[in-house]
């Protein structure tokens, strides 16, 4: 299957892992379509995808808007036909990365922006996608949610921990059609979330990590499979396992 003519929604779109995914879809011939609760963000995304010939369109919308979500779907729908392929990216970590430091706000915001936010747009593309028999989420987890600690931080990693099951229930209750799920597990890429770090790693510590494009490569990957083919899980991590004690100090609050 190739990404041709696909109706492929992002969310999360306006940087990193989202911009990246975006950019290799448009170039692959889908019309994409960009979710950020920053408008300027993904229409920056799509302006660079328009002008080099790709089809988009962009939405400042906060996934955890559930009405606001849905009626991104609808207008799709109304102009596509359905969604095929659907990337929950959108989230961030907590400034906070302890149990006792980590503010009710923090907490909440973590879990609508990873969690809620995937819900309520799997939600909203579902229907369609049962009355076709055919659809791919592709879910954006990371490793903290595999190997919790400090350096993802409480609330993140055990929201990302949920993004995986949540995944491995959309498998499970909708075995029976042909709709699959998958999600990407990242280890460290060099995003705009390192920069939130108590600590941000030093530029010779990034340029060990893998990047948002390596990682957009992967989940095209799931998308071009022929539907009768699933990833349920894929981990990107860089190759170089470097040392993150040095940046381990009282600062990780």
């Amino acid at each position: 299957m190739t990404l041709e003519d696909k109706t492929c929604l992002i969310t999360g779109a306006g940087s990193g892992i989202g911009r990246s995914t975006a950019l290799r879809f448009a170039s692959e011939g889908a019309d994409v379509r960009l979710i950020g609760r920053t408008p300027s963000k993904v229409e920056a995304v799509c302006a660079d995808i328009t002008t080099s010939g790709g089809r988009a369109a962009a939405y400042g919308v906060d996934v955890a808007d559930r009405d606001g979500v849905f009626g991104v779907v609808e207008e799709i729908e109304r102009e596509r036909g359905a969604v095929d392929v659907l990337v929950n990216n959108a989230g961030h970590s907590s400034p906070h990365r302890r149990l006792l430091s980590t503010p009710p706000e923090e907490i909440a915001s973590v879990i609508n922006s990873n969690l809620i936010g995937s819900i309520y747009c799997t939600q909203a593309v579902m229907p369609t996608m049962l009355e076709r028999d055919t659809g791919t989420i592709i879910n954006v987890s990371s490793l903290a949610g595999v190997t919790p600690g400090l350096l993802g931080g409480m609330i993140y990693s055990a929201v990302k921990a949920a993004v995986i099951n949540f995944t491995g229930h959309l498998n499970e209750e909708f075995k029976d059609t042909n709709i699959r799920a998958s999600v990407v597990i990242p280890g460290e890429i060099t995003t705009p979330l390192l920069d939130k770090r108590p600590v941000p790693p030093s530029k010779d510590a990034r340029r060990t990590m893998a990047g948002p494009e390596d990682v957009a490569e992967a989940i095209a990957l799931i998308a071009r499979l022929p539907q009768n083919s699933s990833i349920p899980e894929l981990v990107i991590r860089p190759t170089y396992q470097r040392d993150v004690s040095v940046e381990m100090t009282d600062a990780w609050a």
